[in-house]
């Protein structure tokens, strides 16, 4: 019973990381669609660039959006996220290229 039950887990567990990926990428295509460029002129989205950010996870202060309570994303820099969800995009290196905020929360 337990050799059936590792097997499985080793069919089940790539494929599950594989869809799950695929998901947050369709979920993202808006950006990717949308031409969304930065204020520099960069492209805000290439394949895995960009993450949706839970709502718990993002603050509103005076200078901006804070992230993770790490970040700040100061306001003039955020786009309108038409799905109504934080998104982040980043660089190859990990640096912020976009952010999209709710409209509701500027």
């Amino acid at each position: 019973m337990s050799r059936t039950f590792a097997r499985s887990l080793l069919v089940l567990l790539p494929a599950y990381f594989v869809v799950s990926l695929a998901f947050a990428h369709d979920q993202a295509s808006w950006i990717m669609k949308g031409g969304h460029k930065n204020g520099a002129g960069e492209w805000c989205c290439g394949e895995g660039d960009c993450f949706a950010i839970p709502s718990e996870q993002v603050s509103v202060g005076q200078a901006g959006y804070r992230l993770y309570g790490m970040e700040t994303v100061p306001f003039n820099e955020a786009q309108p996220s038409p799905d109504g969800v934080y998104w982040r995009c980043k660089r190859p290196d990990g640096s912020r290229r976009c952010f999209f905020a709710p409209p509701s929360s500027y």
